[in-house]
């Protein structure tokens, strides 16, 4: 067997060097890539001369499920440079991984990813034994700054060391499977000429065992995607802040701009440059930074990369110089580079700014030939027609039909996650008194590799944001708020008339959801734009209809199910109550809604002692404001206690206010006439422990209102005056009840011990 293995790390430019030394020198005739097979057809693509940081962006989409990959690649990657070198000595060049949408890579955001977890034992002894903190440093020690006379065989020692103690699971056994086929295949196609595999140095020790075993020399099948999902793969410009692993990406390498630089001027200039990006940073920032602090910093790096056995500063040896040189205070937490991860939030700034500097800022550029999903044509042009091309800020009124147009593709891009596009303010449904919205347009060239990748979900704006919103909505599964976010958002898209292929995942996640205070909100909003809405398509439609009745059988369900002793009313649940009053008063009959079963819950909660109060409370006036015959009175008797009236008498005044009131226009024995007589016969302290639910109950009622209830309690009394003055009282109640109690008990002592004077 011909094949020579060059295990590598990723982004590494230490084997990015030994890959294209070993192609110039074998002149090969198969270049085999851990890339995704079903691209190798269109390997052209990825020469066509672009400028990197790129990637390969792969998505598959079944059914609301859509899941992406990517392959990164920048100049100093191997998995590029082997290719580049490849085609420049005539070899044939194939990709022999799984295809990103297989389950062996489905938990892979990104197939360059290292796994270090795989493997840390061994490298956790490997960095005490070298005295250094992690696998980064570990590795600039022992491969990127030493030179590379013997590199191939202490890449073979460290991998082999490395995978001698991790078993492969099962996705990387499925994996390494597949690629074994592809190398058995090239060396009976090349008849004896060299063959060099590039895949990442984990799999290289499986690999050379697996290629030995026998074969049938046949080239493998690219696996087909299950029938009738959907996938593709396209280039997009990838970044380097994107890259680092201090953004949170678990690369191969992080600081990718100081191994660019590493790359191509090697370890004693990436250094010295970098030294001056810092300080000119930090005085761009107004940190003030002396000829002698620069000085310093580079006297420090030296004297740290020869104490620490480097020929040459290695990236810590800069980062640990310039720290030591710039940064005079006690530092509270660790220094970032000293563990993988991302950058902590409140990290210090001058330490933030050698991240940044070391991190870069490059964004590679496609070539102009360079094949888009249909997706970015069509919003270009979208974009164009409509004038939304430029860079001023918009004011689109909604009422207009070419200024609604406009407004639905915005958030058609707002949802995809298409940078440049802002809206600074605008309605939050569609029956606010002024619709107008004002968006901020800001070109940039973060748009293109978004757009490649929301290319995902479709190849029109509006399908795109339609299938965005299937995926939101299936992964919100019982949580309203989420839910609610996906229904206002196909309702900016424009995307009512798309109800079917979103309505069943919006009711399984109501279904689920245990919120009752979020399914108000989601309720009371649905059904207000079910009823008015003037712009955004919904009113009367089949989308808000679902969630009314979805919504109100679960919160019915609910609330039917909750028990509980005394505890204050609240709010949010006596809110998703009314919102179902409202439902069944006003879409009981468009939106399919039981009213009898309804009152049948209603009565079955009001009758529960079991039941909170003010649930209680909510569920008798619910019956009450449907028409149902109500003794209100007789059934505030049975919550009297100073514990649980006022809290039974905010779910009433929730639900039937009006009903309330116009009881009091009939006379008789009414809720305030009992109020009054069952507030008068408790203690002091009694009515301060019940002072506080009552005063939330009464809040339910506007000022008007309860002037007509202070004049009524004025005529109960007997008593003539002003209603409106009784309520402007400047005591506050609480000190007035809590004076009451201290006179009470002062009195009752005083009786008690015989001081009393008759």
């Amino acid at each position: 067997m011909a094949v020579t293995f060059v295990g590598v790390r990723h982004h590494s430019p230490a084997c990015a060097r030994l890959v294209r030394r070993t192609i110039e020198t074998l002149r090969p005739a198969y270049v085999l890539v851990e890339g995704p097979a079903d691209y190798g057809d269109r390997l052209e693509e990825l020469l066509l001369g672009h400028e990197p940081p790129i990637a390969i962006f792969s998505h598959h989409r079944d059914g609301p499920l859509v899941r992406t990959s990517w392959s990164p690649l920048c100049a100093h990657s191997p998995e590029w440079v082997a290719l580049n070198a490849g085609r420049a000595c005539g070899a044939e060049l194939r990709f022999i991984d799984l295809p990103a949408w297989h389950p062996a890579l489905a938990d892979r955001r990104n197939r360059y990813a290292d796994a270090e977890e795989r493997y840390a034992a061994v490298t956790r002894r490997l960095c005490r034994e070298f005295t250094v903190d992690d696998t980064d440093v570990l590795w600039d020690h022992l491969f990127e700054v030493p030179d590379d006379a013997d590199l191939a065989e202490r890449l073979d020692a460290y991998f082999d060391l490395v995978r001698g103690e991790s078993a492969a699971g099962p996705d990387d056994a499925a994996r390494e499977e597949y690629m074994a086929r592809w190398i058995r295949a090239a060396d009976a196609a090349a008849g004896g000429r060299p063959v060099v595999v590039v895949t990442g140095g984990f799999h290289t020790p499986a690999l050379r065992a697996l290629a030995a075993e026998p074969g049938d020399g046949r080239w493998p099948e690219v696996p087909a995607p299950p029938e009738g999902s959907v996938g593709g793969s396209f280039l997009v410009p990838f970044s380097f802040p994107r890259l680092d692993s201090f953004s949170g990406y678990q690369s191969g390498m992080p600081s990718p701009e100081y191994y660019h630089r590493l790359w191509e001027h090697g370890p004693q200039r990436a250094a010295d440059g970098l030294t001056e990006v810092v300080v000119e940073r930090l005085r761009r920032r107004g940190v003030t930074v002396s000829t002698a602090d620069l000085i310093a910093a580079r006297t420090l790096t030296e004297g740290l990369a020869r104490l620490r056995g480097h020929r040459h500063p290695a990236r810590t040896d800069l980062l640990d110089g310039l720290v030591s040189a710039l940064v005079t205070e006690d530092l509270e937490d660790p220094l970032p580079w000293s563990s993988r991860g991302p950058l902590r939030p409140g990290a210090h700034p001058v330490v933030a700014e050698m991240v940044a500097a070391l991190s870069g800022d490059r964004v590679g550029r496609l070539h102009p030939g360079t094949p888009a999903p249909p997706l970015v044509e069509q919003v270009i042009a979208e974009l164009e027609r409509l004038g939304l091309d430029g860079a001023d800020p918009v004011t689109l009124r909604l009422t207009d039909g070419g200024d609604l147009e406009r407004s639905r593709l915005l958030h058609r891009l707002r949802v995809l996650g298409v940078p440049g596009f802002g809206r600074e303010s605008g309605p939050a449904t569609g029956t606010e008194e002024v619709l107008e919205e004002r968006w901020t347009l800001r070109p940039g060239e973060h748009r293109l590799p978004a757009l490649i990748e929301a290319g995902a979900y479709g190849a029109t704006p509006a399908d795109a944001a339609m299938a965005a919103l299937e995926e939101r909505a299936a992964g919100a599964l019982g949580d309203a708020a989420a839910l609610a976010g996906v229904l206002f958002d196909a309702a900016f898209c424009g995307c009512g008339e798309l109800a079917d292929r979103i309505a069943g995942s919006i009711a399984a996640g109501i279904a689920a959801s245990p919120d009752i205070g979020a399914l108000g909100r989601v309720l009371d909003t649905m059904l207000a734009l079910w009823r008015h809405d003037r712009v955004l398509g919904l009113a009367g439609g089949p989308l808000p209809a679902v969630v009314i009745e979805r919504c109100v059988t679960r919160l019915l369900w609910l609330v039917e199910g909750l028990h509980g002793g005394p505890a204050p009313a609240e709010p949010a649940r006596l809110s998703a109550m009314a919102a179902v009053r409202d439902a069944l008063l006003h879409a009981a009959e468009g939106v399919g809604l039981d009213r009898a079963a309804a009152v049948a819950v209603a009565a079955r909660v009001s009758a529960d002692p079991q039941a909170p109060p003010d649930l209680r409370g909510a569920a008798f006036g619910l019956c009450w404001s449907l028409g149902r015959t109500a003794d209100p009175a007789r059934a505030m008797l049975g919550v009297a206690s100073p514990r649980t009236l006022g809290d039974w008498l905010a779910g009433l005044f929730a639900l039937a206010r009006e009903q309330v009131l116009a009881a009091e226009e009939t006379g008789g024995r009414s809720v305030l006439t009992v109020l009054d007589e069952l507030i008068g016969g408790l203690t002091a302290e009694e009515f301060l422990v019940a002072l506080p639910a009552l005063r939330q109950a009464f809040g339910y009622f506007p000022p008007r209102e309860r002037e007509i209830i202070a004049r009524r309690l004025l005529d109960l009394r007997g008593v003539r005056g002003s209603a409106r003055s009784l309520l402007r009282t400047t005591a506050d109640p609480v000190t007035v009840a809590e004076a009451t109690l201290l006179e009470e008990t002062v009195d009752r002592l005083l009786t008690e011990e015989g001081l009393m004077s008759g």
